[in-house]
């Protein structure tokens, strides 16, 4: 695809992930450069694709070099990795390199390139409401304290975004940093979707078989508590996609730096709830402690791709005030986020075939 120099230039990193494919459908006003490890399946949307590893010292200057070539006005960072399995970088330190020593590189880039040239306009971020804390008293503000726990990811998501944020004035760009909820949609995998879909991910021999007989891991509870009343939000990938596009077109005078909440419309949904729509066999055990045992044997033998360190995510209650993102959007709020909590969790599950459950087996 040739630049078209009537169009505004994005530089996107992370373009061949299950977000960047589908924020490239909406940037068809945009010349899109995009990088990533793996080149997308289609690249016809791109007006040029470079393969950059972030985990690599030398990507910020590929970064920069594309900068200077493209003078992108936007730059939108969606490497990141989130399950090590699924991406294949499964050791700890190479994911930190990515996640957090990645996202730096990308932050360097910019304010090297803005003290050259200055014409980076916006940076969006998209961090993740897991920053939050596992296990919530009452709904987060973005004023909330980050009290990420236990699951990698998490904690990596939250040192990230310290380090956006302390590298706003360096920048010298308006930065914009979103903090969504679970992602939803019918192509969304995640641990929260993995363990509401039941599916034996991981990648041995068991996990083969049992897939190949269409059978589902049921969903471990504690038999004391309220677990089924916790809540959660969900959003659609879809929607997070048009509000990256949203803020790429938005002409408004923002702020230095934007935090944004963002969640399906309406109200959050009880675990219950989230069990009816999935159709999950609920498996009772007796304490906690059962849970994240029969997490790790699961993980052990290759069953399941949920790793241990998820469970306080998956067993917590965690919501977020998503009023600053309403106020942020107008009228547009819901041309942008079109979807409910309950619909985005839903149509995670429209084509999902009925399969009996291991547990059984």
């Amino acid at each position: 695809m040739a630049v078209n120099t009537q169009k505004p230039t994005v530089l996107v990193t992370g373009v061949s992930g299950n977000l960047g494919v589908r924020l490239l459908r909406q940037l068809a006003d945009f010349n899109v450069i995009g990088t990533d490890i793996r080149e997308p399946e289609d690249a016809s949307n791109l007006a040029r694709f470079e393969k950059v590893d972030l985990a690599e010292e030398r990507s910020c200057d590929q970064l920069l070099d594309l900068m200077r070539a493209h003078r992108p006005e936007s730059v939108v960072h969606l490497a990141f990795i989130l399950d090590p399995l699924r991406s294949g970088v499964v050791e700890k330190k190479r994911m930190w390199r990515v996640n957090v020593a990645g996202t730096s590189r990308v932050t360097e880039a910019i304010a090297e390139h803005n003290r050259m040239l200055g014409v980076i306009d916006k940076f969006i971020f998209p961090s993740s409401a897991l920053v939050y804390g596992p296990d919530l008293t009452k709904p987060a503000t973005e004023d909330a304290p980050l009290n990420a726990q236990s699951l990698p990811y998490a904690l990596h998501q939250q040192e990230a975004d310290r380090t956006v944020q302390s590298r706003v004035k360096s920048m010298k760009t308006k930065v914009y940093i979103l903090r969504p909820h679970v992602f939803a949609g019918p192509t969304v995998q995640n641990y929260q979707m993995g363990v509401l879909r039941g599916i034996p991910g991981g990648k041995g021999r068991l996990a083969e078989r049992l897939r190949r007989q269409g059978k589902r891991l049921p969903l471990w509870l504690p038999s004391r508590g309220d677990y089924l009343e916790h809540k959660f939000q969900f959003v659609h990938i879809d929607d997070v996609a048009r509000l990256i596009a949203h803020i790429l077109q938005r002409k408004l005078l923002d702020p230095k730096l934007t935090i944004l909440n963002v969640a399906g419309r309406g109200d959050p949904l009880e675990l219950r709830r989230c069990i009816d729509i999935a159709k999950i066999e609920v498996q009772r055990v007796p304490a906690r402690s059962i849970c994240k045992q029969a997490l790790r044997v699961l993980w052990d033998l290759g069953v399941s791709d949920i790793p241990p360190e998820a469970l306080p995510y998956l067993l917590g209650s965690s919501t977020m005030d998503t009023a600053r993102l309403r106020v942020f959007l107008g009228e547009h709020y819901r041309s942008v986020i079109e979807h409910t909590c309950e619909e985005a969790l839903a149509e995670s599950f429209a084509s999902m075939p009925v399969a009996s459950s291991a547990a059984k087996s």
